[in-house]
């Protein structure tokens, strides 16, 4: 598939990567003019120890820093709202967020409303925010969504029963700050889940419709790094340069999708994550082989130069290739195991068709292939 006679590229974060990079954090908040910060994550992230650390290693520079730890895995729009609010009661003018992609994402959407009017929900699309908001640093301490360099937040509006989209170049982070050391403590489950989600990133940036030079170079390379460590990542968890791997290659595919968008995988995955509870990477791990597999005779050399990085020598071996990581990592579930039935396929099929991921998709799904791939994500095949 011919590369666009014209693109865009732009990255707007520093990236900032390495070993025990969360002590250059207050470095990075004075550098940004920061005086009083907000710090966004979630339970678990608390649980682990690793809010405590950031605020200590804000306070002994002296930084004043409040913790906002109420992110939910599926973030919704109450939380940015709460946030707001604790951000202006207690005068924070910096957000640092620290998580997977729910705090990430929540985090960003706070900072852009302390620079702009109205509610998170008047800013659903694209280009759509008039202003920057508070600078955010990002801190992943998952490799998957790459949301720490995205222009996306994705937000569950709980009373319209719906997931929204906030994309603008002013939600990117001023600061994506890639420290492996505090991915160590991500459990097996979550190191598998979060991999494919950022794997899916990478597949489908590189082979959709806008993939371009520039893209395709990093979700290439991210796809070569997940093929040789995410296995190990998963399977041994403290595996440093494993570890390294994966971060790289989920900011990696996060800034090719930035630019070209993703395709049928990530259509599904806002209605099936958001009408049934399947976390965002396990539904893409669930739906990617049978869209690839679906995908591949309308791109046949840009799967098979996917299929050459995770080992395999056809376009057609492609889906193979990714069940067969899928299964070496612990992921067995299918779409039936969280209560999908074919009664729903209706609903699904009409919300993932308003996705801006189809259009780019290699090839135009009618209704009868939609409920195709997801009786193959009911029965787990491809």
């Amino acid at each position: 598939m011919p590369y666009p006679a014209s693109f865009s590229f732009y990255v707007p974060t520093a990236i900032e990567y390495g070993r025990g990079n969360l002590a250059k954090l207050p470095g990075f908040v004075r550098q940004l003019g920061g005086k009083r910060v907000l710090i966004v994550g979630d339970p678990g992230v608390k649980a682990a120890g690793i809010v405590d650390r950031v605020l200590d290693t804000l306070r002994v520079a002296d930084i004043e820093a409040v913790a906002f730890t109420e992110v939910q895995s599926d973030p919704a729009v109450h939380s940015v709202t709460q946030g707001i609010a604790l951000a202006r009661n207690k005068s924070c003018d910096l957000i640092v967020g620290v998580g997977g992609g729910s705090a990430l994402d929540t985090a960003k959407a706070i900072g852009l409303m302390l620079g702009n009017a109205g509610t998170i929900r008047d800013y659903v699309g694209i280009g759509k925010v008039p202003h920057a908001g508070a600078p955010v640093i990002a801190i992943p301490t998952t490799s998957g969504t790459g949301s720490e360099l995205t222009i996306w937040s994705v937000l569950s509006d709980t009373e319209a029963d719906i997931k929204i989209s906030i994309g603008s170049v002013y939600n990117c982070p001023r600061i994506g700050l890639l420290d492996p050391e505090l991915t160590r403590s991500l459990p097996a489950s979550i190191t598998a889940a979060t991999g494919m989600d950022a794997l899916t990133h990478a597949i489908e940036s590189c082979v959709n419709t806008a993939n371009q030079p520039m893209t395709e170079a990093l979700a290439h390379q991210a796809i070569s790094l997940i093929g040789r460590s995410l296995r190990r990542a998963t399977l041994h968890g403290d595996d440093i340069d494993a570890r390294g791997d994966m971060l790289l290659a989920s900011a990696m595919a996060g800034i090719a999708f930035n630019a070209t968008r993703l395709g049928l995988v990530h259509a599904f995955a806002l209605p099936l994550g958001n009408k049934f509870g399947i976390a965002h990477g396990l539904v893409n791990a669930i739906m990617l082989p049978a869209v690839i597999a679906y995908n591949a005779s309308s791109n046949v050399e840009g799967y098979a130069k996917v299929a050459a990085l995770l080992g395999e020598s056809t376009a057609d071996r492609t889906a193979h290739a990714v069940l067969e990581l899928r299964r070496d990592i612990g992921i067995t579930q299918t779409l039936a195991d969280f209560g999908v039935r074919e009664h729903r396929f209706d609903e699904i099929i009409d919300e993932a068709m308003q996705s801006g991921n189809v259009a780019v998709n290699p090839r135009y799904p009618s209704r009868e292939d939609m409920t195709a791939l997801l009786r193959h994500g009911m029965a787990g095949t491809i």
